[in-house]
């Protein structure tokens, strides 16, 4: 399309992809909550993904033809490392055990990109065996990463068990990612598995929005007291500044006398990430404890 190397699919996806980023624009307002930055900056990227991915490799652009790979290769890794940070921080799924399992992940793929790809390449003048060397143990640990990851979800929790298998979708798209590489220069293939990441997080994303509405009622007090329009509706104030949207979902469980451990095993969290979430729900709150927070905000009559 357009005298370049861009697929109609892909094209497509960036139409789409770029419409939700200006919604997700237009929905955060003037609100300067971490979550919407994230999933902002993660918009952003999947643009910049089919831009550089679609339009590139071009003969018009300036520079060794290198370069480009660079550019769309890395532009793929930040993206893929992205996507497990964004599920990290949104969810608090932890795929691997140790604390700096994002920043290892970044490290391996960067020397491993390093050493099996742009090496080779400078050595043998072959694209394509630099592209084998990299791709064949990259996808041999995707698989496996994507492995470790079905292991660690699984959830009874109606809503919960939805967001995992989504979830599920977008690592699955980054351990195919490699593996479509290996296949060819097949753009519909390859842009479709990477932006199904996308569109599965965007509808995780809805769901909750359409939980926390669903609920809106139970937290009530909570936000009237923290805004002090008790006499109004604040179906628009969901998403209150103060709170994180999963602290939200920790304060819903807490309002139904949840235990901290029950809250971790619906959730598919650690207990002491719960501990942590309830310590700054109370505190942005006003209350001292539990016991407080129930006693205040808890309603008598549902």
């Amino acid at each position: 399309m357009f005298g370049t190397s861009i697929h109609w699919t892909t094209f497509f996806y960036l139409i789409i992809d770029t419409v939700i980023v200006l919604f997700t624009l237009y929905f955060s307002g003037k609100k300067t909550h971490s979550s919407f930055k994230r999933f902002l900056i993660l918009g952003l990227l999947f643009v910049i993904y089919n831009v550089t991915g679609g339009f590139l490799p071009t003969d018009n652009f300036p520079g060794p033809f290198i370069l480009q790979y660079i550019i769309t290769y890395s532009v793929a890794i930040t993206l893929c490392v992205f996507i497990v940070y964004y599920l990290y921080k949104e969810y608090d799924i932890v795929v691997l055990k140790y604390n700096s399992s994002i920043r290892n992940l970044a490290i391996f793929t960067s020397v491993s990109y390093i050493i099996l790809f742009l090496i080779p390449y400078f050595i043998t003048g072959s694209l394509d065996s630099a592209r084998f060397l990299f791709t064949i143990p990259i996808s041999i640990a995707a698989i496996i990463f994507l492995f470790i990851f079905y292991r660690r979800i699984s959830n009874p929790n109606a809503f919960i068990l939805r967001r995992n298998r989504l979830s599920i979708v977008s690592v699955g798209s980054i351990a195919l990612l490699p593996i479509c590489t290996v296949i060819g220069d097949y753009q519909w293939i390859t842009f479709t598995v990477m932006n199904l990441a996308f569109y599965a997080i965007t509808t995780i994303e809805v769901d909750r929005y359409l939980y926390f509405i669903e609920n809106n009622n139970r937290m009530y007090e909570v936000f009237a007291l923290k805004k002090k329009q008790k006499d109004e509706a604040i179906e628009s104030k969901i998403f209150y500044e103060d709170l994180t949207r999963r602290e939200i979902e920790i304060a819903l469980s807490i309002l139904s006398d949840l235990s901290y451990r029950n809250i971790a095993k619906d959730l598919f969290i650690a207990e002491s990430t719960v501990s942590k979430h309830a310590s700054n729900i109370f505190k942005k709150t006003g209350v001292k404890n539990r016991r407080e927070f129930l006693k205040r905000f808890r309603k008598k009559k549902m």
